[in-house]
């Protein structure tokens, strides 16, 4: 192990170099390094040509992580699972300017283990039937790009294979290091992916480089998280890592944004879900992960997770999803990714962007805003109980409530019970989700999904089964016994 400036890691990498940058969206990424590749761009217009391989990608939405890297000479080609926090990047994708996949994020975790293994790519039957299949987008953001995932069968079924592009660099984050390498990821959000992307980058042939807060002679044993004989190049940082970009500029004193009525009105039904004791429950970004937070602190006899590898505990929001308050256990993401693929999820609570007649739904692109699957892919083709969360429009949406109960002051502009979404992220009328208990709850109604058939089965009080009616564009089911 060496230590080196982020700028002379920078003058590393070469024209087309396959680099996996670390962390967890908003947590954990390698700042100091990113920037010093940005910087020498600038300077030199070198490198060119990268391919990145992220399973959620860094930023703030506001130009910090790979948006630094946003620039189509700079970038050639990026992989990734979640998209949301890296915009410009994510821009360049939908404009054709860069090749661009969205892969599940559980699928890429995976694949930086089977890298490790040797493996050629990662086969699975995640992704079947969505966006990501060849045979519908490929996962591709533009779709003048060709697909790199491919349609086989395996004894019988269907499955799709991811393959490997290698990896040159692995640019990853810890906490502390020792003079041996080791290092320990204690005050990082999670441990991510970093120990299989350090490995994967090893046994490519690749290299290794951590950035960390400081150095120290030597690291106790047990908290040693990548081991040093993984490890090429250390870049101290000099700074304290917040764990996130949130926690890095919010105080834990500043008073908390008012939820909309909206929100609260679908959070309150969702914590009303029936959850048996001992149930291993998951939550997705946004309105999911702050249902998270309530149910921590209304079942003590329940575990809880995120993908990001974070067990038990309250899932912070925003710009700090991937921080958890209180967790009891941290492992490896693509650990964590297996037990959800085995089904070890009994309810996960998910939000959704678009859901049509044919009972696919859509949690990856709405219209211009495109943020990729995600975990979501993985959590609901596995998970044994799904409660999809949101409201039935958007853009506009104001409620008022009283002893009547809920009025509409105001429609949302965009209704999100659509004939036909713009992205299958699933669909639910496959063999995979027949005989699965799904719900979607929304501030004025509660539906369940059964083989693509959409049933009503609950309103809001002040709301009538023909006020939900004439917001649906299709036909629907109305229960002969519908709860109020």
């Amino acid at each position: 192990m060496k230590m080196r400036t982020a700028k002379f890691i920078a003058e590393l990498i070469n024209d087309g170099s396959v680099v996996i940058p670390g962390g967890f969206g908003c947590c954990g990424h390698p700042d100091v390094i990113i920037g010093a590749i940005s910087d020498r761009f600038q300077r030199e217009s070198q490198p060119t040509d990268l391919t990145l391989i992220f399973g959620s990608g860094g930023g703030d939405k506001k130009g910090q992580g790979l948006d630094k890297l946003a620039d189509s000479r700079l970038i050639k080609r990026a992989i990734g699972g979640f998209w949301g926090f890296c915009p410009s990047l994510t821009k360049l994708g939908l404009e054709g300017k860069i090749e661009a996949h969205n892969w599940p994020m559980g699928v890429i975790s995976h694949l930086f283990r089977d890298i490790a293994t040797g493996l050629d790519g990662h086969l699975s039957h995640i992704g079947l039937n969505t966006f990501v299949d060849p045979r519908l987008d490929g996962g591709s953001l533009s779709k003048s790009q060709k697909s790199l995932v491919e349609l086989t069968e395996v004894r019988g079924k269907e499955r799709l294979f991811y393959p490997s592009l290698g990896v040159d660099f692995a640019l990853l984050r810890g906490t502390l290091a020792d003079h041996q390498g080791n290092v320990s990821m204690r005050g990082e959000a999670a441990l991510h992916d970093a120990f299989w992307q350090a490995m994967a980058a090893r046994n490519a042939g690749g290299k290794v480089v951590i950035q960390v807060e400081r150095v120290i002679d030597k690291l106790v044993a047990e908290e040693v998280d990548i081991p040093g004989n993984l490890v090429d190049y250390i870049v101290i940082s000099g700074e304290h890592h917040f764990p996130s970009y949130g926690s890095a500029t919010v105080t834990e004193d500043e008073p908390r944004e008012t939820l909309p009525l909206a929100k609260s009105l679908i959070i309150e039904r969702a914590c009303r879900e029936f959850i048996p004791e001992g149930a291993f429950l998951n939550f997705g970004i946004g309105i999911p992960a702050i249902i998270g937070e309530k149910l921590s602190n209304l079942y003590k006899a329940v575990h809880t997770s995120i993908e990001s590898g974070v067990i038990n505990g309250s899932p912070k929001q925003g710009i700090s999803f991937g921080e958890v308050n209180g967790y009891s256990s941290i492992i490896q993401q693509a650990d964590l990714f297996s037990f959800y693929n085995g089904g070890g999820i009994d309810i996960a609570f998910l939000g959704f962007a678009e859901i049509d007649q044919y009972g696919n739904i859509n949690a990856s692109s709405f219209g211009e805003k495109v943020t990729g699957a995600g975990g979501f892919i993985n959590i609901a083709a596995s998970a044994k109980k799904l409660v999809f969360c949101g409201t039935m429009s958007t853009k506009g949406l104001i409620l008022e409530s009283d002893e009547k109960g809920i009025n509409i002051k105001k429609e949302g502009e965009i209704l999100k019970f659509v004939k036909k979404v713009q992205q299958i992220t699933i669909s639910t009328n496959h063999s995979e989700f027949i005989g699965k208990h799904i719900s979607i709850i929304t501030e004025r109604a509660v539906f369940t999904i059964s083989e693509g058939l959409i049933v009503l089965e609950e309103l809001a009080k002040g709301v009538s089964a023909e006020d939900i009616i004439k917001l649906i564009p299709f036909p629907i089911k109305v229960s002969d016994k519908i709860k109020f």
